[in-house]
């Protein structure tokens, strides 16, 4: 439970300084290109085009014979890469437009009370278009169904640019593919809105694919990529450093290898800090001014997972879990700022397992590192089998949010929430100082 000071947000003038009457806007919001008509461009089809390509149905029970059915195209699978055609960035090019301010009978699946928009929709659309473009790259127009299942294997970055999204200004997102493996695959993807004539930038999003066989239990081969020019070869040797990086921080991670010596300096000032002067005892331990302990800043939540919820696998959609978890983890920077944060960054989300239809989703979600007007915010799922009584981490998510006003510092009090606390200074670093 959070205590009551979480439970009181201050000010309700910060509850609504951002929110936006349409009026001006509104006339200012309406983009040209959008007025084209091609269906594919619309962000509605995306899942439709990509039901398209894998087979799948729409109705429930068809969609699990459609799945079925998939078994028999293991045959198509490239035995090695070298015998997949190469391919170019602008193979995989594709734009999609969200018409926020065209179509308003559109914009209320993505308003908030406020009169803003839900950047958990966001993280949807970029999910189903980064499987999108993927899917374009690995495009073979001789077979009618491909046999690759391409699922989302991280979030290795989304930079907002802007924390303000209008919801009556249309929005265009754009992609491709900047570099590949042998079985995976980088795309990234650009969001910008319709405002005053011009298009202004929202955010860059990096996401990581892996390519596996039609019953999504092994590695499959996905096509090489060719880069023309140097502008394709910088986001190719991009993608190859991206790929270091993440090695490197796997390595490092605070669940394999102690903390460095100056992290460990680190914890050790934050406990002398907590010590009680008068008792000069290591179990006691008092709060410092202007701060929360980390056991006080959580929030948790519950999800049962519906067949309306699945992706093209028969899955959860990944999508949904990022928006459930992008809006546990608001709410939770919310309730400790006692405002509304906007998100500064999200980061490493990493997907290690699927969520089967008619799981027990459990989302805890953790304020674990502040510093000045930022919040650092964990949110770990997992899925509990009631009969067996079993937990597995499915997914771990990062989000920064930015508040308008200095926040408490969160305190740890155990070695584990330590280990968190280090944890979320260190993607907080990575946010502020890439």
């Amino acid at each position: 439970m959070l205590s009551p000071r979480f439970l009181l947000l201050r000010s309700t003038a910060s509850l609504t300084s951002r929110s936006f009457s349409g009026g001006a806007v509104l006339k200012q919001g309406k983009a040209p290109d959008m007025a084209d008509g091609n269906p594919l461009l619309h962000v509605s089809n995306v899942r439709n085009r990509l039901r398209e390509i894998v087979g799948a149905s729409t109705n429930w029970s068809d969609h699990q014979q459609a799945m079925s059915e998939r078994l028999s195209l293991s045959d198509m699978l490239a035995k090695s890469q070298d015998d997949l055609p190469l391919k170019r960035m602008k193979d995989s090019r594709l734009e999609v437009h969200l018409p926020l301010g065209s179509e308003p009978q559109l914009r209320e699946k993505y308003l908030t009370f406020h009169n803003t928009v839900r950047f958990g929709r966001i993280l949807e659309d970029l999910d189903s278009l980064a499987v999108l473009i993927s899917y374009s790259h690995t495009y073979n127009p001789a077979l009618k169904k491909t046999p690759l299942s391409i699922v989302t294997a991280l979030v290795d970055k989304i930079d907002m640019k802007q924390h303000i999204i209008y919801p009556d200004c249309d929005i265009k997102f754009s992609g491709h593919v900047t570099w590949v493996g042998k079985t995976s695959i980088e795309a990234k993807m650009h969001m910008s809105q319709y405002q005053n004539g011009a298009y202004s930038p929202i955010l860059d999003a990096t996401f990581v694919m892996v390519a596996r066989d039609p019953e999504n239990k092994r590695a499959a081969y996905v096509n090489p990529l060719k880069p023309e020019g140097p502008d394709e070869e910088k986001l190719f040797q991009e993608g190859e450093a991206n790929k270091v990086r993440r090695v490197e921080l796997s390595t490092a991670s605070l669940l394999k290898v102690a903390p460095t010596d100056e992290e460990r300096k680190i914890v050790h000032g934050l406990f002398l800090n907590t010590l009680d002067t008068k008792t000069v005892s290591f179990r006691s331990r008092l709060l410092p001014p202007n701060s929360v302990w980390m056991e006080d800043a959580k929030l948790k939540g519950l999800e049962i997972c519906h067949p309306q919820e699945r992706n093209i696998f028969n899955r959860i959609f990944g999508g949904f879990l990022m928006r459930k978890a992008y809006e546990l983890g608001w709410a939770n920077a919310c309730s400790f700022g006692g405002c509304r944060p906007s998100l500064m960054a999200v980061d490493d989300i990493l997907f290690q397992r699927p969520v089967e239809i008619g799981s027990l989703l459990l989302l805890s979600s953790q304020v674990c590192y502040t510093q000045g007007n930022h919040i650092q915010v964990r949110v770990h799922s997992e899925v509990f089998d009631p009969l067996t009584r079993q937990h597995n981490t499915t997914n771990v998510f990062h989000f920064t949010f930015i508040s308008d006003r200095e926040v408490p510092n969160i305190i740890p009090m155990t070695y584990g929430e330590s280990m968190l606390y280090l944890d979320g200074k260190r993607h907080f670093n990575q946010t502020v100082d890439p």
